[in-house]
């Protein structure tokens, strides 16, 4: 028992990573709609009106490791509002890592949707409502990545994991190196119900508020192309001190029980959609659902 104890520590204290909160220009900079970004100390607040939404990208690009940041969602009446919070490589054949905050009516839970893309292939989303108000405070999301599992956490809890299953022939994300990216926007045409609830310009500025930004991942430039970006960060998994990179540990290498018990309560409490579960979508299950363990 205690050394079953001792190794969730191990893990949770790995999953938390090493990096300290950043200021965000020193990781981030606005990709668009500069005039909607407001700065309040060490808080960012990104403004959707009925002219534009805006959105801010990393600096660098990434393989593999740990990015978090602290946001607080548009609160009141956000029907028909987005604000994700995403990693994403570049081109047609893209690999992108989907946090989805979608927009409700006064009252209702936020809706969270995840989405994986591998080589440029979506529909692969699951949603859920969250256990708590994300409007009233701030709350930590968290996308963990190497080269066995791809986790996405609300406060570091497990709210989905994707295995590496290439030895059933599902690709997976391991070859292209991944920006860091948040924005906000309209979406009214499918966010809140389906579309049936649209954006009431009338509560605008809808305002989401960032800070804790974190990135403990290693720097990969993209344009070294898949090749390049498959040896930069992975390989060996030894960095360039020759000290092993922290998330190729092997306890990071799956869910320990502790995470895998949190996951399941999750799915059995809070998930309102899986697509594994979709007939209507997809006749034929997803292989990667059938061999999946949650």
């Amino acid at each position: 028992m205690a050394s079953s104890v001792f190794l969730g520590l191990r893990v949770s204290l790995l999953m938390l990573g090493f990096a300290s909160s950043a200021k965000f220009d020193e990781l981030f900079q606005p990709s668009w709609a500069f005039d909607h970004f407001n700065y309040e100390g060490d808080v960012l607040e990104l403004k959707l009106d009925n002219y534009s939404g805006a959105g801010f990208s990393s600096k660098s690009k990434y393989m593999f490791g740990k990015v978090t940041i602290q946001i607080k969602l548009v609160a009141g009446d956000s029907a028909g509002t987005v604000t994700a919070f995403y990693m994403s490589s570049d081109g047609p054949n893209h690999n992108e890592f989907d946090f989805e905050f979608l927009g409700n009516t006064s009252g209702e839970p936020y809706t969270v949707q995840t989405n994986i893309y591998v080589n440029g292939v979506g529909n692969r989303e699951q949603r859920l409502k969250l256990w708590f108000d994300p409007t009233t405070d701030f709350h930590s999301y968290s996308i963990f990545w190497n080269r066995r599992q791809v986790i996405f956490l609300v406060d570091e809890t497990p709210v989905r994991a994707h295995t590496n299953m290439e030895d059933k022939g599902v690709p997976f994300p391991r070859d292209q190196s991944m920006g860091v990216y948040s924005s906000i926007w309209n979406a009214d045409d499918w966010a809140t119900q389906g579309g049936r609830v649209k954006t009431d310009w009338s509560h605008s500025p809808f305002i989401a508020s960032y800070k804790g930004f974190q990135i403990d991942a290693c720097e990969c430039s993209s344009a070294t192309g898949a090749t390049g970006n498959a040896t930069c960060c992975s390989g060996s998994g030894i960095g360039d001190n020759g000290k092993k990179f922290w998330w190729d540990e092997p306890v990071l290498s799956e869910l320990n029980v502790h995470q895998s018990h949190q996951l399941l309560w999750v799915r059995a409490n809070h998930m309102i959609y899986d697509y594994c579960t979709d007939t209507a979508r997809f006749a034929v299950t997803p292989v990667e659902c059938i061999h999946h363990r949650h």
